[in-house]
């Protein structure tokens, strides 16, 4: 009986700790403790006991469970923990406006080979040169956008 008491008793200790510090290690534990609790109880105390137990560690999933994803977010404590802003950031600069840029002339600020960075109207823009190798100084001709560059052709 203490062994099952036992097993029982770190097994909501481990899950109460992993409520308040996730990762699923902890609540692996935690099932483990109530899974050895039961499979105890099975072995002491046969059939009944077992199934008392496994009712009480299955109550305790749900419980567990019910509490963490429905009460616990609704808490000040959960509120303070948790991340309420997000980032406008953008991890690449806008490439620019489609229809700004498609069909208007460009000069190769490096030579793309087949990358490289052209200009139009003074801001830089990484490009892609369709027709290969393109000199710097080279004018261009942009004739599509890309996700995230230009993509331009030599102007006969």
């Amino acid at each position: 009986m203490i062994t099952v008491l036992v097993l029982f008793g770190l097994g909501l200790l481990l899950v109460a700790v992993e409520i308040l510090v996730p990762g699923g290690l902890l609540g692996i534990f935690a099932g483990l403790c109530l899974l050895a609790g039961v499979v105890t109880a099975f072995l002491q105390f046969g059939a009944v006991g077992g199934l008392v137990a496994t009712g009480i560690a299955l109550l305790i999933g749900a419980l567990t469970l019910y509490f963490e994803f429905v009460l616990l977010p609704k808490t000040r404590l959960a509120r303070t923990f948790s991340m309420t802003e997000t980032v406008a950031g953008r991890s690449q600069p806008e490439v620019a406006e489609r229809a700004a840029v498609l069909g208007r002339e460009a000069v190769a600020v490096t030579t793309l080979a087949p990358g490289g960075y052209v200009e139009i109207d003074g801001r830089r823009y990484e490009a892609f040169c369709q027709s290969g190798h393109a000199a710097a100084g080279a004018r261009l001709r942009v004739v599509e956008v890309d996700t995230f560059r230009l993509v331009v052709t030599q102007i006969q």
